[in-house]
């Protein structure tokens, strides 16, 4: 299974349509369909999830007690912007104005392979993001995640 990896920054035209970067088309598995789910990120940008990987994430889900407050919000606040898109004739996907609005996404987005999802971001955004980050916060985030707690 290919992952999505790179960042691309394309348009966004005035109907709220963005190029799906040709790159990460090759990504996409056939079993997607040119058909994905866009949602609310955790920082400031949109989770853009191929439909067969969004298969796996609502495996995750369904795994969370309903009968817990916390899982209950979690479900809640995830799903509840989730929208269904799919690519046009023209490799475009269309992100609606709510969606737009929460991410600052307004004339340019930018796609950021995330391994199993796509990140969409405003440049703004980004920047100030990237800007909050030293070097030695992300070497040692990394160390962190990649040790997977051996020495």
């Amino acid at each position: 299974m290919a992952s999505f990896k790179g960042e691309y920054e394309h348009s966004v035209d005035n109907k709220g349509r963005v190029s799906f970067p040709a790159k990460m088309r090759k990504s996409l598995n056939p079993g997607a369909k040119d058909h994905f789910i866009v949602l609310k990120g955790l920082e400031p940008c949109l989770y853009l999830y191929p439909d067969d990987r969004w298969q796996e994430v609502e495996e995750q889900l369904s795994k969370i007690s309903s009968f817990k407050k916390k899982g209950r919000t979690v479900k809640r606040n995830f799903l509840r912007s989730a929208e269904d898109i799919s690519l046009d004739n023209q490799n475009r996907i269309g992100l609606s104005s709510s969606l737009r609005e929460y991410a600052g996404i307004d004339g340019k987005a930018i796609f950021i392979g995330a391994g199993d999802r796509i990140e969409i971001w405003s440049p703004e955004y980004l920047a100030e993001e990237d800007a909050k980050l030293t070097m030695e916060q992300y070497e040692e985030f990394f160390e962190e995640v990649m040790s997977n707690g051996q020495d």
